[in-house]
């Protein structure tokens, strides 16, 4: 598989790459055997670049992902993970329900602080089994993970000395890269302006349906040669489903002008010939900034679907047809889930 590099660093990432939520139980639960299946399905399509976080199961989806990883050789494949969330043990009956299904026994705490960052590193490396991370990510930092209030102390937290653990630890080269794994754009924004970053793992902000990135993150990124990972593609589902009836976009059902746009989209997909999900997966690697493309799933059989979908030839001119049906700077839904 193609890769591309990751900002200014030497580190180079596959176009397509795999995101570990679905193997921490996000909606459903995940076994073992399932986990490691379609991590294997993912190894088997090519893809080197991995991406999980210590929220996604409580810490399982780090686990499992670092038993996969750990037999393979360390050069042949790329790992990112996340700081922000410092988990702490809980009683069994006491874990929170952050829409994961059977995670293990812990619960967060928000710290995005120097001594909370170097102590996150150092956990996920005892969860991961492995001795060596090349990304991390400042994982849900931005209003609409906190709010307004609570973000401007989490932020000054990142900005006062969280991003100097961050530089440190890539100067002294525990790890190759940095940046923010985020759901918004604003927050993306108001970083760049203060400090320099890597590369940024974007969900559902570039999408077929939702260009928020557009207007101003992707001209900033180019011209700071800041690269993004795209997530969330389908939108929640809804550009791999389609307006079918309980249709989610954003993590909440889809609203009717959601679908309407959906629909037409779908109309145009027909005509290309072809199922709307593949223009859905092709579409961010047409933007220089954009290195990679995450894809999630906790079934080997969406994983080989997808991949299917990656093959299909789709010019630059067909993708742009997509562009009169998209949604102007959706909002997040209230009380999402934010992977």
């Amino acid at each position: 598989m193609k890769t591309r590099q990751i900002g200014k660093t030497g580190l180079h990432v596959t176009e397509y790459s795999f995101g570990t939520a679905a193997l921490g139980g996000l909606y459903r639960t995940c076994p073992r055997e399932s986990a490691m299946e379609t991590l294997q399905a993912a190894w088997d399509a090519g893809l080197r670049y991995f991406d999980t976080a210590p929220y996604y199961g409580l810490g399982l989806a780090e686990r499992r992902t670092g038993d996969f990883l750990r037999d393979k050789p360390r050069d042949s494949f790329v790992l990112s993970t996340k700081v922000g969330r410092l988990l702490h043990p809980v009683p069994d009956n006491a874990v929170p329900d952050y829409s994961y299904v059977d995670p293990l026994s812990f619960d967060v705490t928000y710290d995005y602080s120097y001594d909370a960052i170097m102590r996150s590193v150092e956990f996920s490396y005892a969860r991961l089994g492995l001795n060596r991370i090349d990304i991390l990510y400042v994982h849900d930092i931005g209003a609409y993970t906190h709010g307004a209030a609570r973000n401007a102390v989490l932020l000054g937290q990142l900005l006062d000395s969280g991003l100097k653990a961050l530089d440190e630890l890539k100067s002294s080269g525990v790890i190759s890269a940095y940046g923010l794994g985020v759901n918004e754009v604003p927050v993306c924004l108001d970083v760049m302006r203060q400090a320099d970053i890597d590369c940024i793992l974007l969900a559902g902000r570039y999408t077929l349906l939702d260009r928020s990135a557009v207007a101003e993150l992707l001209p900033l990124c180019e011209e700071k040669k800041t690269s993004v990972v795209v997530g969330g593609v389908f939108n929640s589902g809804i550009l791999a489903t389609g307006p079918v009836a309980g249709s989610h976009f954003d993590y909440m059902p889809a609203a009717a002008d959601v679908l309407e746009k959906v629909a037409a989209m779908e109309a145009v997909a027909q005509l290309q010939g072809l199922p709307l999900a593949a223009p859905a997966i092709q579409f961010a690697l047409d933007h220089p900034a954009v290195a990679s493309v995450l894809l999630g799933t906790a079934k080997p059989s969406s994983l080989v679907r997808n991949m299917e979908l990656t093959k299909a030839k789709i010019s630059s001119d067909d993708l742009a047809t997509y562009s009169n049906y998209t949604l102007v700077a959706p909002a997040l839904g209230e009380n999402a889930v934010r992977v």
